[in-house]
């Protein structure tokens, strides 16, 4: 296998900072090709070098010290990898500026990010393909708030974060407008979105370009009111299953929804694909990450262990799918 050089980036200034740097050491420790880091801290400053590697190893970059962009010889690298979640560096503002750049990068381009990040658009493009999503409303901030067209349960968000960051599940005692506060701490465009009880939670990890194969399908499992974020990064906190113990037929049907989507959205490189099975067995596709966790609880690179590929090789793949 020739070696490339590989410019890594991670941390960004969303609250999915800290998942970010998880992943990145999780993708340094594997990589089977010479990487270097760059780390954008929280005040939208870089740390290079022997900086963002200290940074990295305590957890976090809060300050930084060049404003952007860095200066980096772009060129000088075989392909970048970003890895942060969340805005700037998953909805299609990092992707446009490497595009400008001219150089390769790993994953989606800057369209299919913007739409994908954008929860309220990446439903729309989904229904209107036929692919069944989960009912929504859509409101800006200052705009009045309607009364949900749903019966509670159901779930505030913010329209572009990861993570569960914003999200609140209002019960039926429940006033919605501090999760409408939260939300928008986050957002200017909130989703409102019914909640289906007894639903569970499946995900299958794709990779490629025009042409996606997919992984074996995985479930998720937890205790508290919903997948939020404690739930999602704190050890113990959520099961994850590989396989998910579903029939066959169910599972090829995920598979190919899926792969069908990635098409539709012109995601490229990879991507983590939610679904929700509800009780009725009704299918809904809850959402697509274009820079999918790669933390140690991560279910992308686990569900690709599980398809016999592993952690370096999965990384290789991607690194060679920039390339082309």
């Amino acid at each position: 296998m020739s070696l490339l050089r590989i410019l890594l980036i991670a941390g960004g200034t969303s609250g999915e900072h800290e998942v970010s740097i998880s992943s990145a050491k999780g993708v340094l420790a594997a990589m089977p090709h010479p990487t270097e880091l760059a780390l954008l801290a929280k005040d939208g400053r870089w740390l290079l070098g022997k900086e963002a590697q200290e940074a990295l190893d305590a957890g976090g970059a809060p300050e930084g010290l060049h404003p952007f962009p860095p200066p980096v010889d772009w060129h000088s690298y075989d392909a970048i990898f970003p890895l942060m979640h969340g805005r700037p560096g998953e909805d299609g503002t990092l992707q446009g500026f490497l595009e400008v750049l001219g150089v390769p990068y790993v994953g989606a381009g800057v369209a299919a990010s913007a739409v994908c990040m954008d929860k309220d658009l990446c439903k729309r493009v989904l229904q209107q393909a036929g692919i069944p999503v989960v009912p929504w409303q859509t409101l800006y901030q200052g705009e009045p708030a309607l009364e949900p067209p749903f019966t509670p349960p159901y779930f505030i968000k913010p329209a572009n974060t990861g993570s569960s960051v914003g999200i609140s599940k209002v019960k039926a005692d429940q006033d919605a407008r501090k999760a409408l506060a939260e939300a928008f701490v986050w957002d200017r465009k909130v989703l409102i979105e019914q909640g289906i009880e007894g639903v569970r939670e499946l995900e299958v990890a794709l990779l490629g370009n025009i042409q996606a194969e997919a992984s074996v399908v995985g479930e998720i499992t937890y205790r508290s009111e919903f997948y939020d974020y404690d739930t999602k990064y704190l050890e113990g906190r959520a099961q994850l299953h590989i396989p998910a113990p579903i029939a066959p037929e169910l599972a090829t049907t995920l598979q190919a929804t899926a792969i069908r989507a990635y098409r539709i959205l012109g995601v490229r490189g990879m991507a983590r694909v939610d679904f929700f099975l509800a009780p009725d067995h009704t299918l809904y596709l809850n959402e697509f990450n274009t820079i999918p966790g790669f933390t140690p609880t991560s279910m992308y690179p686990k569900l690709w262990q599980a398809s016999n590929l592993p952690y370096p090789k999965l990384l290789d793949r991607l690194v060679r799918l920039a390339l082309e």
